[in-house]
């Protein structure tokens, strides 16, 4: 089994909003993969005293603990877990309710002799190679569906679409969100390489267009993860006239775990 693992912040004199981890179970048997992106507030009150790090540490702590010390409990209930247990140890000292309280987006994904399960909330990707080559890719297309206009302000965002029916959906304070996430379970057989990763390092495709979600599954492979964060940040530096970023931040945080089971 070959695993990679990068986690960049986009800015290195500030910390970075990801998490990412491997689990692999003592038993020697399958393992477990975890990416949060945690979500950059704008300017102005989160009602919680907690930075996002501090949040998506604890956050994705948990998970890597549930997702291989419960092998038996799906993925959605691992997340739940891991929000209700999250957000008890600042419940005391915040204000979950406010809609920018510390949050991110995620990706799960456990496999076994049997099976691989996934599970995807929001804007980060899950990329799954098939033993002959072929790949599919799994996302929760939520955000990219709503119309741009709807998009411009964040009060309206956060009034109107952030966690709410009709809206897009991420990991909050809120255990039953996790209902909301994209699941699945594939036949261990299926499955060759996983490759999940935040929309720092997806600008690879999605901003920048130097290929599609093959091209880039492949550049991983041959070039490593590191290689294509490191690309990235190339491609950040030389878009210039902001013909590619638009408005999106120059640099965001990036991160790739890659695993060959």
């Amino acid at each position: 089994m070959r695993t990679e693992l990068v986690s960049e912040p986009g800015d290195p004199t500030r910390p970075n909003e990801d998490f990412a981890s491997v689990g692999l179970p003592a038993s020697g048997r399958g393992g477990a993969l975890v990416v949060l992106d945690g979500v950059t507030p704008p300017q102005g009150p989160t009602g919680c005293l907690h930075s996002v790090p501090w949040f998506v540490s604890r956050l994705g702590g948990a998970l890597t603990e549930l997702t291989v010390s419960l092998p038996d409990v799906p993925l959605s209930e691992a997340l739940s877990l891991a929000l209700a247990r999250t957000a008890e140890s600042h419940a005391h000292t915040c204000d979950l309710s406010h809609p920018r309280t510390p949050q991110a987006t995620v990706v799960l994904a456990r496999w076994s002799a049997q099976a691989v399960e996934y599970l995807v909330l929001s804007d980060s990707v899950l990329l799954v190679e098939a033993p002959g080559g072929a790949l599919t890719v799994l996302e929760d297309d939520r955000l990219s569906r709503l119309p741009r206009e709807s998009l411009t302000t964040d009060a309206y965002i956060d009034a109107h679409l952030r966690n709410k029916e009709g809206g897009f959906f991420t990991a909050a304070a809120d255990p039953s969100v996790a209902e909301r996430a994209v699941t699945g379970v594939l036949p261990r057989s299926s499955v060759r390489t996983l490759a999940a990763l935040t929309d720092g390092a997806t600008r690879w495709v999605e901003k920048f267009r130097e290929g599609d979600w093959t091209d880039l599954f492949t550049f991983v492979r041959k070039e490593g993860a590191g290689a294509l964060v490191a690309r990235v940040r190339e491609l950040e530096v030389a878009d210039v006239e902001r013909a590619f970023l638009g408005r999106s931040k120059r640099h965001d945080d990036a991160s790739v775990v890659y695993a060959e089971l």
